[in-house]
């Protein structure tokens, strides 16, 4: 099995190509555990429940038109859109799969930051239709 160095990943948030202002890429893909113990049971048991995905990416921030803060701040409270993540910025396969679904923004830090520091944003998606977030390989 190869491995990576994450150096060219492919963002895309509402139909924007955002790739080459991206800072950092975390997604958290957990399900909620539902307790089904019962009597005569040595351990807890457990059943998978609901999933909780979450994107947070980081981005440099830029506020000229078509980028970062133009793309985002729109979305803040705004119907779900479309997002897609991609290890490389290369054509989807086997081994540069995509995550991708239907998300509203829940956080955006259009702002902040240290003296001297680069500025960057923060911001923070999460499934906004029901399907949640999907992973493929075409």
């Amino acid at each position: 099995m190869a491995k990576m160095v994450l150096t060219n990943a492919y963002i895309s948030v509402n139909s924007v190509d955002l790739s080459d202002h991206i800072r950092a890429i975390e997604f958290d893909n957990n399900v909620d555990p539902v307790e089904q113990t019962t009597m005569g049971d040595a351990v807890h048991n457990f059943l998978a429940g609901l999933k909780n995905q979450t994107f947070t990416l980081t981005f440099a921030q830029d506020y000229a038109s078509g980028e970062v803060d133009a793309t985002l701040a729109p979305l803040v409270g705004a119907a779900a859109f479309v997002i897609e993540i991609r290890p490389v910025n290369t054509t989807v396969g086997a081994t540069n799969p995509k995550w991708s679904g239907n998300v509203i923004l829940t956080d955006y830090g259009a702002l902040g930051g240290s003296v001297g520091d680069l500025h960057e944003a923060a911001a923070t998606f999460q499934p906004g239709d029901g399907t949640g977030i999907v992973r493929a390989t075409s």
